[in-house]
């Protein structure tokens, strides 16, 4: 939750950073300002959705317990081409 609330911060606080200069050459065309304003829009949602964690279907076990395990991203450094972590040495 708090890489969520650090990205939107982050996204918030750099969206009217992007105005100052770009305003002194651009035309005043209230289109292509709201176009560029959408497009940034969207990327902050992008990036946000990304920072949500995704989970696998519940499991039953055949005790009642419900097991939800979280889906680990896989970074192709940690693993070798079969998808098993290589053993530090």
């Amino acid at each position: 939750m708090r890489l969520v609330t650090r990205t939107l911060m982050a996204a918030l606080v750099a969206l009217p950073l992007g105005f100052s200069p770009a305003q002194a050459q651009q035309s005043d065309d209230p289109m292509a300002m709201a176009e560029e304003t959408m497009g940034r829009l969207l990327l902050t949602l992008q990036l946000i959705i990304a920072s949500i964690p995704q989970y696998e279907l519940p499991e039953v076990l055949e005790n009642g317990d419900i097991i939800i395990r979280r889906i680990q991203p896989q970074d192709p450094e940690d693993s070798n081409n079969d998808g098993v972590p290589e053993e530090e040495t």
